[in-house]
């Protein structure tokens, strides 16, 4: 695979058309979360994932980095599916971290990707790892968006100075 500015682009691109599939998945996945934590968690609409997807992919370290795994996942196909299992959920919980951003986000990122990926099944002709970074993309811009309230306060544990 060669990345370049352009090729960045396309794969931007591609993560803003998807949000007709990750908005709603990310709407999904808090109001399930919300009802098992006990918790209200706002939705996401349009607009903000768009703002979010812009974000991630001005900062240019980022964006190139979330665009290989965008694009790997992307053309994942494995023959029979099945043995393929492992890589699509490793690019999947990475790619998931990566767009949340730093911890704790990041591993709330990573475990949101499981539970997002057992919602989201692509279609019969999409290559494998397709549902796979809509689940992730779902994962990882659901932490990165505000809406949960123990983000929206100042932690108990910081320590002023």
């Amino acid at each position: 695979m060669h990345l370049t500015a352009d090729r960045v682009v396309r794969e931007r691109n591609w993560v803003a058309n998807r949000a007709e599939t990750v908005v709603p998945l990310i709407n999904d996945v808090r109001d399930d979360l919300g009802d098992i934590f006990d918790t209200d968690v706002d939705h996401v609409t349009e607009a903000q994932y768009l703002e979010a997807v812009d974000d991630v992919f001005a900062d240019g370290d980022l964006g190139v980095n979330v665009s290989a795994m965008v694009a790997i996942l992307r053309e994942l196909d494995v023959e029979g599916d099945y043995p393929g299992f492992v890589v699509d959920e490793i690019l999947g919980r990475e790619l998931a971290a990566t767009v949340a951003g730093r911890q704790p986000l990041r591993t709330l990122g990573e475990a949101t990707f499981h539970y997002a990926d057992l919602r989201v099944h692509g279609e019969a002709d999409e290559n494998a790892g397709v549902d796979d970074c809509e689940a992730a993309l779902a994962a990882g811009f659901q932490e990165r968006l505000p809406g949960w309230n123990w983000t929206e306060r100042s932690s108990p544990f910081s320590i002023e100075q």
